[in-house]
């Protein structure tokens, strides 16, 4: 392995986090620390914990325990230069983006300004936005801070939010793969963000009864229904479209398949 040129801690999960992980490591760099969701909520963190069974346990945060004030100054003492952020699911404090020297980066399933917060495939899909893959510095306000490198990525006529999804995360490793030597040699483009001219929502927002619920009575345009169809099939049911008969609901998902 060749000699450490940046410190960094690794903050992530789902496969994304581990493709990401696997390719940082495959350059010969090693975390200093890693930071995992907690056991209720992550869905990777044993894959994660297994690529870095150099680190000891006392090297390991779940949950919220980066926000700690005995693990904030840990990650002082480091003297890191990164936190790299992939999918990590939960808000960043500014003591804690303070801490690195350079930043902390973020690796985001959306064409910045556009799609800042959640759902990003399901409402660019609703709301005909730019799509694509960013990695950013992170700042107090949620997915504002400077770009490095951004790409975009076409919604197809036959995509569904999870499919979507499954096309943006292959986007984000290509991103977090090509700013790689500038992350290395700490020199890198930074380009700040208009967030005027681009959307945001909150986790809540699709699950209101005007985004998910279909009328059985009301006119609609074919296209309108279809993109509302598309746009809730993800993986978690409870994220459909639905409607209502004799007092039971039913949920709605779709699959388009183009012909051959």
């Amino acid at each position: 392995m060749e000699n450490q040129k940046i410190r960094f801690a690794f903050a992530g999960d789902r496969d994304i986090a581990v493709w990401v992980l696997k390719f940082i490591l495959e350059q010969g760099y090693r975390p200093e620390f890693l930071l995992l969701s907690s056991p209720k909520k992550a869905s990777h963190g044993t894959e994660l914990r297994q690529l870095c069974d150099f680190l000891d346990d006392s090297k390991i945060m779940r949950g919220t325990e980066f926000k700690l004030p005995e693990n904030i100054q840990r990650l002082k003492t480091a003297q890191l230069d990164y936190i790299f952020g992939i999918h990590f699911p939960y808000l960043i404090p500014k003591e804690v983006l303070d801490i690195p020297e350079i930043g902390v980066l973020n690796l985001h399933p959306a064409y910045l300004p556009f799609n800042r917060g959640w759902h990003t495939p399901s409402w660019a899909i609703l709301e005909n936005t730019p799509i694509g893959a960013t990695l950013h510095f992170m700042e107090e306000e949620l997915d504002s801070g400077d770009i490095i490198l951004q790409k975009q990525l076409e919604i197809l006529p036959n995509d569904t939010a999870n499919s979507l999804y499954a096309r943006l995360k292959r986007l984000e490793l290509e991103v977090f793969k090509e700013a790689w030597p500038f992350l290395v040699r700490k020199d890198f483009p930074r380009k700040k963000q208009n967030i005027a001219l681009g959307t945001y929502h909150v986790k809540k927002d699709l699950f209101q009864e005007d985004v998910q619920k279909l009328e059985l009575d009301s006119t609609v345009q074919v296209k309108s229904l279809l993109q509302k169809l598309r746009a809730l099939t993800t993986n978690d049911l409870k994220e459909a479209a639905y409607f209502i008969q004799n007092g039971k609901k039913y949920r709605v998902q779709i699959k388009i398949t183009p012909d051959e």
